[in-house]
């Protein structure tokens, strides 16, 4: 079947990375003095020509999404003859536990801030609005962590309500890599958004774990929505890859929680991060993440060291 019957029964069009570069226009952003290393994920090395032909191109189609929520706010307040605040523009990034959500995010937002409107975007991750290691200890859910069911959903629909509804100044509670904890005595203070990039494995889920099945779900309040996608053997590597490499760097933290890991032996700490990833990120992964991936309006595909090589998008 050819690519044109294919995408004739896909409600997504498909470009492969030649295709999607060649998309990119003219742009005033200037990349001479990108620090790649602070936006690059730790096992992941970004290069000039991934953001130029990859993140670019994005950024442009984001850019017209962003323009057109602005004139239709504009238009609406018209018709209906009222004055009301615009909200902020929510950008949801979706994927697995290693497959590097977080440079995506980063890199979004560094693009979207060299917009020549010049917005003010904040990025929020989704592990603030885990429960705590003590709720989760007591519910049973510490090997279960990262999924949906241990999330404060209550309170990150609150947090995505607030934004939504317009209020001028929104928290979000911090989460600590280092202590594997939320940060009890601190926020995330969010100050009159133009847009937020939410990033998180969960927030593509559908209302599953919710217990009034009318209510909202995280993604309703996505404007447009990203999911990072890559082969299962890919994304283990990767995973497995971090592991050793925080092994040697962050954990050797006595502060870290998995301080205890840099005590092992190579042999020892590779078989508990495969333990880690067959009983908690691959079957979260499955259940969980993977099922949710075609609710994203576009899907980034990586192959080998993080190189894009597709991105679909939804048909309009």
């Amino acid at each position: 079947m050819n690519k044109q019957l294919t995408e004739q029964y896909s409600p997504y069009l498909s470009f492969n990375r030649t295709e999607w570069s060649a998309l990119s226009q003219r742009s005033s952003i200037k990349l001479d003095d990108i620090d790649l290393q602070s936006l690059q994920g730790l096992n992941e090395r970004l290069s000039l020509s991934e953001v130029e032909e990859i993140y670019l191109p994005l950024s442009q189609l984001l850019n017209l999404y962003y323009l057109n929520a602005k004139n239709i706010h504009k238009e609406s307040n018209q018709f209906l003859q009222m004055e009301t605040k615009k909200v902020p523009f929510i950008i949801g990034i979706a994927g697995s536990v290693a497959v590097g959500k977080s440079t995506t995010a980063r890199m979004i937002q560094y693009l979207i801030s060299r917009w020549e409107v010049q917005p003010k975007v904040d990025l929020v991750t989704t592990d603030g609005f885990l429960y705590p290691n003590e709720v989760l200890e007591s519910k049973g859910l510490m090997k279960k962590k990262g999924f949906p069911e241990s999330y404060d959903i209550g309170k990150l629909f609150r947090f995505l309500s607030e934004l939504k509804s317009g209020q001028s100044v929104v928290t979000a509670p911090v989460y600590s890599h280092l202590t594997y904890n939320i940060v009890s005595d601190k926020v995330q203070t969010i100050e009159e958004p133009d847009i937020v990039i939410v990033e998180g494995i969960n927030v593509l889920q559908p209302p599953k774990y919710v217990k009034r099945k009318e209510k909202p779900f995280v993604s309703d309040f996505f404007d447009f929505s990203i999911y990072i996608d890559a082969e299962e053997m890919n994304i283990e590597n990767w995973y497995k890859e971090r592991f050793k490499l925080l092994r040697s760097t962050a954990f050797k933290n006595p502060k870290s929680y998995f301080n205890k890991f840099t005590k092992l032996t190579e042999r020892d700490a590779l078989e508990v991060a495969n333990r880690i990833w067959k009983e908690t990120n691959r079957m979260n992964l499955k259940k969980n993440i993977l099922p949710t991936k075609n609710r994203a309006d576009l899907i980034i595909e990586k192959g080998e060291g993080h190189a894009v090589t597709k991105v679909q998008v939804r048909k309009l």
